[in-house]
Formats: C-alpha cells, structure tokens, sequence
C-alpha cells in the first residue's frame, strides 16, 4: 500500500512538474521550421512589407507572427519618424486603440471568476445611471423622438457591442455633440471616465438592447464598471491583474517619460504620399498620450503597447487563459469569449463573420473569403493595427503601424495570404 501511495504520488509531482514546464516556455524567437513554417516562404511577407514601406504607402511597421507557442517572425519596417529619419524597432511603441477592448473585457471576465459581478446582470445593478435608459428613433420627417429602453441593458450587450451604444454620431448626434460626447479618443479628457460614462447614460442611445451590433462606447463603460466594481483605477486593475502577470511591461495608458523616444509618429495617407498628423491632434492626431492630463482612462481605445506586448496576451488567450505557468482566466471563460454570441443579430462588417466577447469570431470560411480558420478571432485599432489568433493552427499574428486615414493600401489583406502560405505543416 504504502509503494502504491508513494508511486501515485511520485507521478503526480512528475505530471505537475511537466504542466509547469509547457506552460511556462519561453516565449522567444525560433527557426520558422521547428514550428511547422517556411522562414523561405516567409521572406515573401518580409519583401511586400518593404515595398509598402519603400513606395510611401506605410511610414514603418512591426510584424510579429507565432505559433506552437513560439516566435517564428519578428521584424521591423520602415522609420517610426521620417522627417527625423528614426527606424522603427520591434519594441516601438503604438497606439493600440481599439485592440484595448479585448483586454478590458477579459478584465471584466476575471471579476466574474471573483463572483464580484455575471455577464448577465444589468449595468444599473452598479452603476445607477444605466438603470433606466432612452433610444433615439427616427419619427419620419427627418427629426426623431425619444422613447424608453424595453429592458435594461446587461454587461453581456456591452461585451458582444448589442447595447446600441454608438460613438456619438448616431439619430441624436446634436445631443452628444452638445454633452461633447463624441469618438472614441479621450486621451485630452480632464474628465474621469465614470464621470464621462454617467453623462452618456442620461443620452439617448442608437438602437435597443439586444436588437442590434452598434459599435461604439461599450467597453469604455466596461472600464468604468470595473473600476466600480473592483474599488481601484481601471489601469491599476489592469495593471495588477492581467499586465504584470504577463510582464506586459511596455503597455500603458500613458506613456511613462523614460519611453517618449520609443512612441512612433502617426502619419496619414493623402493624395499626394503620407502626411505627419497633427500634433496633438485628436483621432486623426499624435494624441496627448505623452503631454496629456493622464485623467481619463479610455477602457474602449486608451492603450499604447509594442506587438511582443501584445503577443503575450494573445498567446495567454490561446493557452486557454494562461502562459507562463501565470493563469490569468479560466479555460472556460476564453471558450465562452470566443465564440459568436450575436445569434440572429447580423454582423454588419464582414461576411461569414460574427462576435464573442472582444472579438470578431469567424464563422464561415467560405462566405468570408479570406485566408484564415474557421474558429479564428481577432479586431484592430483605428491606428490601422491588426490581430488575429487562429487556434486550429495555433498560430498568433500582430500586425502594428500608425495610419489614419488609412487609403489605398492593402496590408491586411496580404499579410494574412503571406502568412498562411508560409505554413507547411
């Protein structure tokens, strides 16, 4: 019995020891081949991000590409400053924009694993602005009445983007203008977010709840429910939580002073080549991400980050909530996030394509026509930035730049060919 007990034993320190050894792989560049992919193939990718890069179309990029758990691609493009002839490095920093929300929302998933708040409570249950609300319908002679919301709207129509909260410039656009509640930019607010979030529930919002995918404040009212529910700071919540777990240590709100060099330029397409944006501009601008109030703490499109950055969340996602031996979700709750939650809703962005909770989830290959997996999720930024993670070949891809408007130019497309042809097992 007591040999018995002691080889039982024994095993299972040798199975945890195993667990503890592949979930806390380094994360580091590898031969392309160890990982089932071509670094010949890959040279393609390399050659058309140079000619973007060289023919003015993209000031500078950073691709990153991973799979099996490892770094098969990581290279740099182009200058991150032109006029100052700065090259772009792997580890510049971008404006992430919208590629927040994902973090935020699983922010919101980690609460729910605390038994602090579910997905299906309504947003009044904390924050009492949103108990009753108000949508703007058109009345058919060009103007629109208000009526009251059918139902309270959930955390879950915030994280599937169904609560028919838009960006200001909806049916009662003049309303939001007025409480200048407009875009997503709110690196210049010198207003808190819970502050900001409370005005926009007294305005009337685009759609009912449930009815309708309308892009738009959602995950910034996330944000403003976690700070209420957790009792600190959204980037301190984040922070502790999910970035220093990962040692995601070049992702912030704000941009720490010792890092100003390393924050690329943003540049614009026009017709006559790119354009440095203004500075500081707002959407289309350099942002006041380094000289800014640092108040407001945007939940929807606030973070700066470099792509290894932002691989690690990525990679934690596949890893089905954990990489480094640091779990950081559930299994379970990443299968509940990556899966299309808007049923009969249509998505009305991209065919064959619906939404999880964050992300864009595929649903058919064929209708989206595209290179890519069925199962496949990902979004990007108004910066141009793009991601996607493709479990069905475990692969991770992080494509960063700063352009906006982005005319003319097709990278997203072609990196996602680029990158699936390079597979070769």
């Amino acid at each position: 019995m007591k040999t018995r007990l002691l080889i039982k034993s024994v095993t299972l320190f040798l199975v945890f020891i195993l667990h503890l050894t592949l979930h806390a792989q380094e994360f580091i560049k590898v031969p392309a081949k160890k990982v089932g992919m071509s670094a010949e193939r890959l040279e393609f990718l390399t050659k058309t991000f140079q000619e973007y890069v060289d023919n003015s179309k993209l000031s500078g990029a950073v691709v990153l590409v991973a799979r099996k758990g490892q770094i098969s691609y990581f290279k740099s493009f182009g200058k991150s400053d032109r006029e100052n002839n700065i090259p772009m490095e792997e580890n510049s920093i971008f404006r992430i924009a919208s590629q927040t929300k994902a973090i935020v929302s699983v922010g919101i998933m980690i609460l729910q694993e605390e038994g602090k708040l579910l997905i299906t409570d309504p947003v009044g249950k904390y924050i009492s602005a949103f108990k009753e609300t108000t949508v703007a319908v058109p009345n058919g002679d060009g103007q629109y009445k208000i009526i009251k919301a059918k139902r309270p709207i959930t955390i879950r129509d915030l994280l599937t983007h169904t609560a028919g909260i838009g960006y200001g410039d909806g049916i009662a656009s003049d309303l939001w203008k007025k409480a200048n509640i407009q875009g997503w930019y709110f690196a210049d607010r010198e207003e808190p977010i819970q502050a900001t979030v409370r005005r926009m529930a007294s305005l009337p919002f685009e759609a009912q709840p449930g009815e309708k995918f309308v892009y738009g404040y959602s995950t910034d009212i996330l944000g403003a429910l976690i700070e209420v529910v957790s009792g600190v700071p959204l980037n301190t919540f984040l922070k502790s939580r999910i970035l220093d777990p990962l040692d995601m240590n070049d992702t912030h709100f704000y941009l720490p002073k010792d890092k100003r060099e390393r924050l690329t330029v943003v540049y614009s397409s026009t017709k006559k080549g790119l354009k440095r944006a203004a500075n500081p501009g707002r959407e289309v601008g350099q942002g006041a991400y380094v000289n800014g109030p640092r108040v407001s703490f945007s939940g929807g499109a606030g973070y700066l980050s470099t792509a290894f950055d932002y691989a690690k969340f990525l990679q934690m996602m596949l890893n089905e909530g954990e990489f480094n031996g640091k779990r950081i979700i559930s299994s379970k709750s990443v299968e509940l996030m990556t899966v299309n939650h808007l049923g009969e809703i249509p998505f009305p962005w991209e065919k064959g394509t619906g939404f999880g909770l964050g992300f864009s989830i595929v649903e058919d290959l064929g209708l989206r026509g595209v290179l890519g997996s069925k199962g496949e999720y990902g979004w990007g930024g108004a910066y141009h930035s793009s991601y996607w993670v493709d479990p069905k070949e475990k692969l991770v891809v992080v494509y960063f730049t700063q352009l906006i408007p982005a005319n003319g130019i097709d990278d997203h497309a072609k990196i996602r060919a680029l990158v699936y042809q390079a597979l070769i097992d």
